[in-house]
């Protein structure tokens, strides 16, 4: 299993121009002043879906064969990937089903079957989610969409970054939150390869810190728990395509106490009045916590999934420790 190459993300593009328009690149004058650099951010929030991974779910359908479209589509999700392959089987005409954990974000949940998708609630996080996810799958002979490893996902969510860099070549560091890893191995193939001088930074929650742990052993590691309210980073595993290219590209990973990520979503909402869910938020969280670092660098964020609740914000801003 290869990732995509530059090509792969450039002929994306052209499937995923056929269903969206470009995100919005915007420049934020108050969280620049505040630390200090050019602080743009990339609004995924504004996909049908409120997140990057519906690039990747048209590109992927797009390409399936007649006999896969025909049987359908089985994947697990916390939400937002669910959302997204959830849309683009609406768009092909494709049978979908999600696995998500019990106590799902009730609106992903919803919003995933609005599109259409069968969604189960399973397991008590993703992992076991995914778990039974990829059994149904073998055992129904539905097309399994692995939630990282599947190179045309990566190739079409990789098209955010190609955005970025034709409309800020000289983009210093991109910072992105990290799940399974999809979104940040997109802009590491990208990003590099149009300018090597990039920095492409992750982020992950102190108590989902997978990912993070792989990177530093060097192979796919698992933790028993990602007890993190951020529920777009909470995963308990490494998957091995994204993590080839997080190992080979990724200068470095930040994690983020559950307050920090708190901080995060306040940060974003009173400084540039964007919304987002703490792991949407997360790359504004670790731009403050970065600080000194990226003083006078031209910096991107990535703010990815808009999705969070009306009692989740509600505790954001009221509570001091909302989770």
């Amino acid at each position: 299993m290869q990732p995509p190459t530059l090509q792969d993300v450039y002929r994306a593009r052209q499937v995923v121009y056929r269903y969206l328009t470009p995100t919005p690149l915007i420049r934020s004058a108050a969280m620049s002043e505040a630390l200090g650099c050019e602080i743009y951010l990339k609004l995924e929030t504004a996909t049908p879906v409120g997140a990057f991974k519906v690039r990747g779910g048209l590109n992927l359908l797009s390409q399936l064969p007649d006999a896969e479209r025909e049987r359908g589509v089985i994947t697990a999700s916390t939400g937002n990937h669910g959302q997204s392959i959830a849309y683009a089987a609406r768009t092909f005409g494709v049978r979908a089903i999600i696995a998500a954990p019990e106590g799902a974000n009730p609106d992903k949940v919803a919003a995933m079957r609005r599109l259409g998708a069968e969604v189960v609630l399973t397991g008590r996080d993703f992992d076991e989610a995914r778990g039974w996810a990829e059994e149904e799958a073998r055992l129904k002979g539905l097309r399994y969409v692995h939630p990282s490893n599947e190179p045309l996902l990566i190739a079409g969510v990789a098209t955010a970054s190609l955005e970025i860099l034709e409309a800020l070549p000289d983009v210093d560091t991109i910072l992105v939150p990290i799940g399974g890893g999809s979104g940040v191995c997109g802009h590491c193939i990208v990003a590099k390869h149009l300018n090597p001088h990039v920095q492409v930074i992750g982020v992950q929650a102190e108590r989902a810190p997978a990912v993070y742990l792989s990177w530093k052993a060097g192979t796919c590691l698992e933790t028993p728990e990602a007890a993190t309210w951020a529920e777009g980073v909470a995963t308990r595993t490494a998957f091995e395509l994204p993590l080839g290219v997080i190992r080979q590209h990724v200068d470095d990973i930040v994690l983020l106490s559950e307050e920090e990520l708190r901080q995060g979503v306040v940060f974003l909402l009173e400084a540039a009045h964007q919304l987002a869910e703490p792991a949407g938020a997360a790359p504004a969280a670790a731009a403050r916590k970065l600080g000194a670092r990226l003083r006078g660098q031209t910096v991107v964020l990535i703010v990815s999934g808009c999705n969070i609740t009306k009692e989740q914000l509600t505790r954001v801003l009221t509570d001091p420790q909302p989770w």
